[in-house]
């Protein structure tokens, strides 16, 4: 009865929709999990979303094409920015146990493997570019961006470790 009553607790009961109806062959709810922001890898997975958007807000609002190499870390902390913002979803909808042919763990490995290591090359690249300029109010925002863009690169190397730890976890069972 306990558990039943805590399997509701995580479901929200929503109007049937052609997307609802396509979208689940099992029922006409859509789970969310509440406790998921609680953990520690949802923790870390806002704490990217929220330092990414300041990596590239900071860079975005200056003028970054004059230094190639803020390019890359343009590209880098906007794609895994958009990527974080669609893996959040997918684990708070918990839309991984709708679409079980998806390795679910084994893509969060790959992803957050590859984010820590292009977002560490990223981070190296913006830190040797920032140089001061005269008469120029970039060198701050630059600074700060390098700054966050390794406290990302810190966030993305514990979720690989945990990442890792599930993947392995389920390799073994």
């Amino acid at each position: 009865m306990e558990e039943s009553q805590r399997a509701r607790s995580h479901t929200v009961t929503t109007t049937a929709s052609s997307f609802a109806e396509n979208f689940s062959t099992t029922s006409s709810s859509f789970a969310y999990d509440r406790e998921f922001l609680c953990t520690l890898p949802g923790l870390l997975i806002v704490a990217e979303i929220v330092l990414g958007l300041l990596v590239w807000t900071l860079i975005a609002g200056t003028e970054y094409f004059r230094v190639p190499a803020f390019g890359w870390v343009m590209f880098v902390a906007v794609f895994y920015w958009v990527l974080t913002v669609f893996f959040l979803i997918v684990y708070i909808t918990m839309t991984y146990t709708r679409i079980p042919q998806v390795p679910w763990t084994t893509v969060g490995l790959c992803f957050n493997g590859s984010a820590f290591l292009l977002y560490l090359s990223a981070a190296v690249v913006d830190a040797s570019s920032v140089s001061p300029e005269k008469d120029s109010h970039n060198f701050n925002s630059w600074a700060a961006s390098s700054f966050f863009a390794f406290l990302v690169t810190i966030c993305y190397a514990g979720n690989t470790y945990f990442s890792f730890i599930a993947w392995r976890s389920r390799t073994t069972q």
